[in-house]
C-alpha cells in the first residue's frame, strides 16, 4: 500500500517532528540524560543533531517549492 502525502503534508510532519524534538530536547529529565557519563549513541548523535536535520530537509523542501513554481 502507497501512503499519498502533499507536500504540504510532509513540511507540516517533519515541522512537527521537530516541534515535539524540541520539546523532549528542553526538558529537565532528558538534559540531565544526555549530560550522564553513560550516555552514548554508536555514532556520537545526539538530540539536536535530529533536529537540525529535519530542520535542512524542510528547508529543501521549500527550496524545490520555490524553484518548480517560477
Amino acid at each position: 500500500m502507497e501512503i499519498k502525502l502533499t507536500t504540504s503534508e510532509i513540511r507540516a510532519i517533519l515541522q512537527g517532528y521537530q516541534y515535539t524534538l524540541r520539546l523532549v530536547g528542553s526538558s529537565k529529565d532528558y538534559r540531565r540524560l544526555q549530560s550522564s557519563e553513560y550516555f552514548s549513541t554508536s555514532n556520537d548523535v545526539v538530540l539536536n543533531d535530529a533536529f537540525n536535520i529535519l530542520g535542512e530537509v524542510v528547508d529543501a523542501i521549500e527550496q524545490v517549492e520555490q524553484a518548480t513554481q517560477q
